[in-house]
């Protein structure tokens, strides 16, 4: 699969926490002809929304929020126009209606994140506030609760919710409460315009210029938000996904309703599962509504990321590269590998 489709990146593969398979393929800086390592640390877009909703329930556990609080009640500061009928639980699901900062549905999203980029400059984008102007100001696409649409406003300001409850930086909570408990020595918030070390190059590829690549750095978001841009290792991913699950992250409850599907991502299936969403985690079930994988993607230009976990076998699949789009082909192929096609 790497050879043919030109994967850059790690694969891990791990049964009862321990490794089975890991490898790494490609370069991870071109310009310095430096190879990517099982090491190596990688951006992983949205799969950071899955370390958000821990964060979030944690606060949930704790009684300092609730699922059903009005979310503005939270953000009031930054957003005092949001629904009052937006909960918390709506932003988790991703069932809040609201505009999103950027609008990931439909075909024409490449145009639109052009316009996007030529039009607010993405240096800009550094932090949650830095978001707010994108999607403060939309109107919202249906009445909070009525079906799922993906959006990552609303882990923006589940961002801003853990700061104003916490009193803490976002990126401290998540270190403190998500990555340290986890075991996730690697993981962190280095921004692309950081020598942070060990850290892959992000890049995309390109039709025209003098070299088939170039670096994402003029291309995506230099700064972590709360709906992505976290920093790993592919042994982070699956320490976390373990971490989850056998309750170190939450108690027993808690964890129990974290791995619990929610709503419906769509209405038809795909792949032959039905696709459901949960507390940042998608979750596919057969057809006798047994759950095959929970887990979650990324994808942002120079940045392609799976983290998939397999119940019924005890799996963790963890698959980080860095060139566009290069995980999703990887991951259906080791999925295909571990269940059938």
């Amino acid at each position: 699969m790497a050879e043919r489709k030109g994967f850059s990146g790690t694969v891990r593969v791990t049964r009862h926490g321990e490794p089975v398979f890991t490898r790494a393929f490609g370069m991870a800086s071109r310009r310095w002809s430096v190879p990517n390592t099982c090491g190596t640390r990688f951006r992983v877009a949205s799969v950071s929304k899955a370390f958000t909703a821990v964060a979030v329930l944690q606060l949930v556990e704790r009684g300092q929020v609730r699922l059903d609080d009005p979310l503005v009640g939270f953000v009031n500061d930054h957003m005092p126009q949001l629904d009052p009928r937006v909960t918390v639980r709506h932003a988790l699901t991703m069932t809040s209606g609201i505009g999103d900062w950027f609008e990931e549905a439909g075909d024409g999203w490449e145009a639109e994140w052009a316009a996007l980029a030529s039009s607010h400059p993405l240096y800009l984008l550094r932090s949650n506030k830095d978001y707010l102007p994108l999607f403060a100001g939309k109107q919202p696409h249906f009445p909070p609760g009525e079906r799922h649409l993906y959006n990552g406003a609303g882990y923006i300001l589940l961002g801003l919710l853990i700061e104003s409850v916490t009193g803490r930086a976002f990126e401290e909570v998540i270190a403190d409460d998500v990555f340290a408990r986890a075991g996730m020595s690697g993981a962190g918030f280095p921004a692309l315009d950081d020598l942070g070390p060990n850290v892959a190059e992000g890049y995309l590829t390109t039709a025209e210029g003098p070299t088939p690549y170039r670096t994402n750095h003029y291309a995506t978001t230099p700064g972590a938000a709360a709906d992505g841009g976290a920093t790993c290792t592919a042994a982070d991913l699956t320490a976390f996904a373990r971490a989850l699950r056998h309750g170190r992250l939450l108690n027993e409850e808690t964890t129990r309703l974290a791995l619990t599907p929610q709503v419906d991502e769509r209405e038809e299936k795909v792949r032959g599962y039905r696709w459901m969403y949960g507390f940042g985690l998608t979750h596919i079930l057969d057809d006798e509504g047994t759950i095959v994988r929970w887990g979650h993607t990324g994808e942002e230009d120079g940045v392609s990321a799976r983290l998939y976990h397999y119940p019924q076998d005890d799996l963790d699949v963890a698959v980080l590269g860095n060139i566009s789009w290069c995980a999703g082909d990887m991951g259906w192929a080791v999925h295909d590998t571990l269940v059938g096609t």
